[in-house]
């Protein structure tokens, strides 16, 4: 046992002494995959500090054993816990004063830091006097998408060390930074690679490190009381853009903790600090941020690790399927991509290069991504492939003739997998040989940006089809949601309604940016007139022809036919203008005013369809139905989803709103069946 431990026992910590008197503090919590800053965590580390006081080393490191990373954050599952009880404001105070006083031990520390950092991990690296990081390593705080703001210290140190700006910028957008900007902006003293980790960090806590002087004037005078009050509105005004602080009010309170207390001493800014954490914790908008949370990592392990997809085959070298190829030779799959000209694969290999362009940072690295990605006329491809995957026209037959050349030179365990985005499966797999390695592969457009895949299914498929395809869109970086094979599935199915609604107030002659004006106000992240016009008009029309007859719905004259070069965005007109990627909206009249009952026109239907959904199970529950309509259509994650909404306002008044639409303007606003299910009421 090290002098000074003797009869200490640690289930999470590791010390250890080097020949130079360093102490090696190594986090690997028990029975976990990654280190979580858990109040047993937290705790031992108080134990430990109290030993150091007692008997100080010359310096003291702290590690992580894990592979993943030096610490994930706090335990989000215990904080659900202390919400519940009600005891936010005793975890926060607790691990604010153990990580000070960590912060005011008289030896040296330093946090050698790889892979992930993040949350309560970075508040952790803060503490210490110096930070030494491999080149591996993402450091961030992330609590805003949370709801809430970092509450061990993340507001009342980092301003104070690299200055307010960049401070403020890595907590209000909660993005994570890489080791090299990290250094580059004073948060890491230095990078190393990953082997000199430990040694480099212990020599730095014995020779200590002067702060360059423009890093420690430019933290003085950003933190001056004129300062904060120059910067605070701005920044303020800056979040305004992106969030409206009625849905997303944790930026704006790290801004006013920070504006009030960022000249006071450490106590009064942690104590302002812990304040806000506290209120906002106990909100809707915190507690509906952190369920979604964890519907993200409830469909992160549905399939496991192993999806046994090595090579794809992509047949369609359209938008979706040329950019469902390249997304999947960015990930690493080796990807083979076949059209009927050679014309269509050259424009899909372009675009592709635009993305790898975009994503892989090291133009060195490119070219092996390029490489993973081969055109296809022939179809050779199809033998050698894992999964292949159909992205043509939606037009039933023409699949199914298709399929009938594609099968019989697929390998015996090969999955075929088709991304219709509203057919039934049952009309596709009459004439398949295989049906249960047959499924639905739904992306979404853009297939970069969108987060969920729909998996879907029909009776006849094997779940070991549906657990390998969830393994692939975890591999893919992809959420997975398994829904029934009915026309529109999920997503679609919900959506179309909002987005009908849109075209048919557009008809009466409301204008666009008007509704669009509506929807985002309800917190959409994009109004359903420009929605339209970016999925592309014809999409949207081939969507209706075969979801309106299922529904029970009427399209308008507006999309019941599209002029083939003004389909959207794609063609730079539809109904808006488009220019250099970005809708170019008419200016709205003064006069122009917005009808009172216009969000619930918009917002109501999409509710309506996804009660039905949940009643005739086209999910397993409310909970998959609400992370799927989140991640595929960005419904206004503040809310919690659909059904979480429903819930939060109550589905009487809901109810009483929809039959109130349906006598202003028809049977589309009828009640849909399933609106007495209890758990609309939980």
């Amino acid at each position: 046992m090290l002098p000074g431990f003797d009869g200490l026992r640690f289930n999470h910590w590791q010390p250890r002494l080097r020949d130079d008197r360093v102490l090696v503090l190594t986090l690997d919590r028990k029975d976990s995959a990654v280190n979580a800053m858990s109040q047993d965590v937290l705790l031992e580390l108080d134990a430990l500090i109290e030993r150091i006081t007692i008997d100080p080393p010359r310096a003291v490191v702290i590690t992580s054993a894990k592979a993943a990373g030096f610490i994930a954050g706090a335990d989000l599952k215990e904080f659900q816990q202390f919400d519940v009880q009600g005891t936010v404001g005793d975890a926060i105070a607790r691990g604010q004063t153990i990580y000070q006083k960590l912060a005011s031990l008289r030896v040296p520390t330093v946090a050698a830091i790889h892979g992930h950092c993040l949350g309560g991990g970075t508040e952790l690296a803060l503490a210490c006097r110096y930070r030494v990081a491999a080149d591996n390593a993402r450091i961030g705080l992330p609590e805003v998408q949370l709801g809430i703001l970092p509450g061990w210290g993340g507001t009342a140190r980092l301003p104070q060390l690299i200055g307010a700006p960049a401070a403020m910028d890595m907590i209000l957008t909660g993005r994570n930074l890489s080791a090299k900007a990290a250094r580059a902006n004073g948060l890491v003293d230095k990078v190393v690679e990953l082997p000199l980790l430990e040694d480099a960090a212990a020599a730095l806590a014995l020779k200590g490190t002067v702060r360059p002087f423009k890093q420690r004037a430019t933290a003085w005078a950003t933190n001056t009381w004129l300062a904060r009050k120059l910067l605070a509105p701005q920044m303020a005004k800056q979040v305004a853009r992106k969030a409206k602080k009625a849905h997303y009010p944790a930026p704006y309170a790290a801004i006013a903790a920070w504006e009030k207390t960022g000249g006071a001493g450490i106590g009064t800014r942690l104590a302002a600090e812990r304040r806000a954490v506290v209120k906002l914790a106990s909100g809707p908008v915190a507690r509906n941020l952190m369920r979604i949370y964890f519907l993200s990592e409830r469909l992160k392990g549905l399939g496991g690790k192993e999806s046994g997809i090595g090579h794809v085959h992509v047949v369609g070298a359209g938008v979706m399927g040329g950019d469902i190829a390249a997304f999947a030779a960015l990930k690493g799959f080796n990807v083979t991509l076949q059209d009927r000209e050679q014309r269509f694969i050259d424009g899909a290999l372009a675009r592709a290069q635009t993305l790898f362009e975009k994503k892989v940072r090291d133009p060195a690295k490119r070219p092996e991504v390029a490489a993973r990605l081969q055109g296809d006329l022939n179809g050779d491809g199809v033998a050698r492939a894992d999964l292949v995957i159909e992205a043509i026209i939606e037009n039933a037959q023409a699949k199914r003739e298709l399929y009938a050349v594609l099968e019989p030179k697929m390998k015996a365990d090969a999955l075929l997998t088709t991304n219709t985005s509203s057919i039934p499966l049952t009309e596709l797999r009459d004439h398949i040989a295989r049906p249960a390695q047959f499924a639905g592969l739904h992306y979404f457009n853009p297939v970069a940006q969108m987060p969920l895949v729909e998996i879907i299914h029909h009776d006849g498929m094997a779940a070991e089809t549906e657990r390998r395809l969830a393994a692939f869109c975890k591999a893919l970086g992809k959420f997975p949601v398994p829904v029934a094979g009915t026309p529109g599935f999920l997503v679609n199915r919900v959506l179309f309604p909002y987005m009908l609604e849109a075209a048919n107030a557009y008809a009466e002659g409301i204008a666009g940016p008007l509704i669009d004006k509506a929807a985002v106000n309800f917190g959409m992240p994009m109004g359903p007139i420009e929605l339209l016009d970016t999925v592309g008009l014809d999409v949207a029309a081939g969507v209706g022809h075969e979801l309106a007859p299922f529904l029970g719905l009427q399209i308008p004259a507006a999309l019941a036919t599209v002029d083939p070069a003004r389909r959207g965005k794609k063609d730079g007109q539809g109904i808006y203008t488009w220019a250099n990627g970005k809708a170019v909206k008419p200016p709205l009249a003064k006069e122009a005013a917005m009808p009172s009952d216009l969000e619930d026109r918009l917002i109501l239907p999409l509710l309506n369809e996804s009660v039905a959904c949940l009643h005739e199970g086209v999910v397993a529950d409310a909970d998959l139905l609400d992370a799927g309509v989140i991640f595929g259509t960005g419904f206004a994650p503040f809310t919690g989803g659909p059904i979480q909404y429903i819930r939060s306002v109550g589905a009487d008044v809901l109810v009483a709103r929809l039959k109130a639409l349906q006598g202003r303007y028809g049977d589309r606003f009828a009640p849909r069946p399933g609106w007495d299910n209890p758990t609309l009421r939980s």
